[in-house]
């Protein structure tokens, strides 16, 4: 399997945090498992046999939005693919589509239900396109039309929350950023859910869950207080603690699958 991550162009920079590729022509069965990463996101995927999230057992139509994924899930597909993923960062859904983020936390948006929509016309584009660039470039398009009608929808100060949070590593208290922003901490709380379905100090713990899980991924540590201590957990126990809630796992079964 071809994996690639793009990171985006500055037209779509402020709104869309990586573009993912996953591409298969060999293998007759993969499953893609996904973890919490604070990004919601959508899917488009080219598939023999459709594409399964488990443990839900939904078959996903070609294309899908996606709330937080809070829960871990797993993609399974039959056969050769192509999925592309966008993910936002979390403060466009309402703005862009109209719907409450917290009502599709460990769910999806099916964007063929809406009204007045043309999603049909854009999927028979990409595919239509053989090129994976051009699919992309597609799929950029529409972000930039729903940027275009929507960005004076868009909360741009939950958007300068999220980078503080991103650039600390999840560790900088929301206390800390409320008083940088001049917003009572409540009301930074609110607006910060409202838009992207989780309070901020959830979006905190998922961002330093995160980079925990990298430096384990890449074996960037002598032992397991060296990723406690440098991603600001307050002891081993607690670390153990939020990693299981995140993958359903400890860290030492983790590092050995």
């Amino acid at each position: 399997m071809d994996i690639q991550n793009i990171i985006p162009d500055q037209s779509i920079a402020l709104f869309v945090k990586n573009i993912l590729v996953f591409e298969n022509k060999d293998t007759p069965e993969t499953v893609l498992p996904f973890f919490a990463d604070g990004y919601p996101g959508l899917l488009f995927h080219q598939t023999e046999n459709g594409l399964t999230i488990q443990p839900h057992g939904k078959k996903m139509p070609t294309i899908f939005l996606y709330g937080q994924t809070i829960k871990p899930i797993s993609i399974h597909v039959n056969g050769h693919f192509q999925i592309i993923i966008f993910q936002f960062y979390p403060f466009v859904l309402r703005a862009f589509w109209g719907i409450n983020p917290q009502d599709i936390n460990d769910s999806c948006h099916y964007l063929t239900n809406g009204p007045k929509n043309d999603i049909n016309k854009i999927i028979s584009e990409i595919l239509l396109t053989s090129a994976m660039e051009g699919k992309i470039r597609i799929t950029i398009n529409l972000l930039l039309d729903y940027f275009e009608q929507k960005r004076n929808k868009l909360d741009f100060q939950v958007r300068e929350v999220i980078q503080y949070i991103i650039d600390s590593r999840g560790i900088i208290p929301i206390k800390e950023i409320a008083e940088k922003e001049k917003l009572n901490i409540r009301t930074l709380e609110r607006r910060f859910l409202k838009e992207t379905g989780i309070s901020a100090k959830q979006f905190a713990k998922i961002v330093q869950f995160q980079s925990s899980l990298n430096q384990l991924e890449t074996k960037d540590f002598s032992k397991i207080n060296d990723i406690v201590y440098t991603n600001g957990y307050a002891d081993q126990s607690h670390f153990i603690r939020v990693f299981k809630a995140f993958t359903g796992v400890t860290p030492n079964t983790f590092g050995k699958i």
